[in-house]
């Protein structure tokens, strides 16, 4: 008799357990369908952070705590005495800072994201206002970076100050848009230059040889396809490739020297990297700086205004980009 109980309850349980699993996957997909439903009335949006208001919230936090109340009274009051100017000054004669993150990858993912902020931007800025960047981009493919860089150009096309702030990295593809800048400032250890061009392919045709797999290429055009993953590569075609890298590299260092025509490019166009210091004294960078000193010293004056833009993407291309991002984020780190 007991065990007839033992067998009904397991059996129950099972049961109950298969129910829950179905109504949890149930509504994992009606979740899924109501965001991409609201996702839809959505699909694009623009986020503009007022930084100065940020950063006055946090120091009223910190003083509410640290000073003793009477203080801390007697800061309010002054605090409304002082926004009460601000406001008669009236927003339309204020300055304003556009600050910008760019966080690069080797596609320069984005880029898309860039496009459609400058292009806000140029529509609405007026004479007095800035833009900083804020770059942290170790570089990747040529024409991705290259038209990040050409985002850039259209801030100075248009008049506007620009200054990119790099507290990280800007090399290779991340310096040919830093170079854009009217002013370039950089963290003590900051790494910047790195103005080459490299290619790196596996070949395959010794090991398909050695099992008997063959591999066929045909091509209309001498150079259509230089080097191979699986054909035998030859040495006409590695020379064809080291020409192409040089073509490259020379429209490299012209368009850095367009921007910066002081710097010695037989000394910095090398493919090397410094540091921040040292990248001051030859040129690549104006001071020693970070973004957040910046950003601080120019709100003695400016409204600070950072920018975001967050295109509407359903969950399955999220995935697959968060899936894109981490093999580059390998791609990038097995290069070295």
């Amino acid at each position: 008799m007991m065990e007839l109980l033992l067998a009904s309850l397991f059996d129950y349980g099972l049961f109950l357990a298969k129910t829950l699993t179905l109504l949890v996957a149930i509504g994992l997909l009606l979740i899924l369908a109501l965001r991409a439903r609201s996702g839809g009335a959505h699909p694009e949006q623009l986020e503009i952070t007022d930084l100065k208001e940020r950063y006055r919230s946090l120091n009223h936090a910190l003083k509410e705590f640290s000073l003793p109340r009477k203080e801390y009274k007697a800061f309010l009051k002054q605090e409304r005495k002082r926004e009460k100017t601000r406001e008669k000054a009236g927003n339309a004669e204020r300055k304003r800072l556009f600050i910008i993150e760019f966080n690069g990858d080797i596609r320069a993912s984005e880029v898309g994201a860039l496009r459609v902020l400058v292009t806000a931007l140029i529509q609405e800025a007026r004479e007095g206002d800035q833009v900083l960047i804020r770059l942290d981009n170790a570089g990747g493919m040529v024409s991705e970076h290259g038209l990040a860089a050409s985002q850039l150009a259209r801030i100075r096309a248009k008049g506007l100050p620009l200054t990119v702030a790099v507290d990280k990295v800007a090399a290779s593809g991340g310096y040919l848009m830093a170079c854009v800048a009217d002013r370039i400032i950089a963290a003590p250890f900051a790494v910047l230059g790195s103005i080459g061009v490299l290619a790196e392919l596996p070949n395959f045709h010794r090991l398909l040889e050695r099992h008997g797999v063959d591999f066929e290429l045909h091509t209309a055009g001498e150079h259509k396809r230089t080097l191979t993953l699986f054909g035998e590569n030859t040495d006409e075609g590695r020379r064809k490739l080291c020409e192409q890298l040089e073509e490259t590299h020379r429209l490299f260092k012209a368009f850095v020297a367009e921007y910066r025509p002081s710097l010695d490019l037989d000394r910095v166009a090398t493919g090397e990297y410094w540091h921040g210091q040292r990248a001051v004294e030859l040129g690549l960078v104006d001071a020693i700086q970070t973004s957040d000193d910046f950003v601080m010293d120019a709100g003695e004056d400016m409204e600070l205004l950072k920018l975001k833009y967050r295109a509407h993407k359903k969950p399955l291309e999220r995935l697959l980009s968060s899936v894109q991002a981490t093999l580059d984020r390998a791609f990038a780190t097995w290069r070295g």
